[in-house]
């Protein structure tokens, strides 16, 4: 009896951002799969991380997607003995995971489509008041919902 091998954590998270984005811009595995020349089985195996995807194949993902490359590793998991400067990644990981489901890429659409940035802060302090979370506590800097909307995705 052989013992199937867990995905590495980063094969994960890198397929998790692939599907992420994939789902994001309206493609289906289909599609993809047809784009890379590989069956939709293939690109479900890439977005689980059971399959490894190799450099070459990421940069033809990337240039369909149009993100690059070092998008699908932001926020990956750092190994504990690895230094990893200021930027604490277990703080983040559960930013793409969330953004990886379909609630996450549903809410991520629907506020995107918000050209208003005071409505969106309004709905941001909604969810912070609702989830009993304190404004406070989270970063001091600007957040995203005072930003103008990315007119890429706007437009959808």
């Amino acid at each position: 009896m052989t013992l199937k091998k867990a995905p590495n954590p980063i094969d994960k998270h890198v397929g998790s951002r692939v599907r992420m984005r994939r789902v994001l811009v309206g493609m289906s595995q289909e599609k993809l799969g047809e784009a890379l020349g590989l069956t939709f089985q293939q690109v479900q195996k890439y977005e689980k991380g059971t399959n490894r995807i190799g450099a070459s194949r990421l940069q033809q993902i990337s240039k369909i997607l149009g993100m690059p490359v070092e998008f699908f590793f932001e926020g990956s998991p750092q190994p504990e003995s690895e230094p990893i400067g200021f930027r604490d990644a277990a703080d983040t990981t559960y930013v793409a995971d969330f953004l990886a489901t379909n609630e996450g890429v549903q809410l991520n659409r629907a506020f995107l489509r918000i050209k208003d940035a005071k409505i969106r802060r309004r709905i941001v302090d909604l969810v912070s008041s609702l989830a009993g979370t304190d404004e406070s506590a989270i970063l001091a800097e600007p957040s995203f919902a005072e930003m103008d909307a990315p007119q890429a995705l706007v437009a959808e």
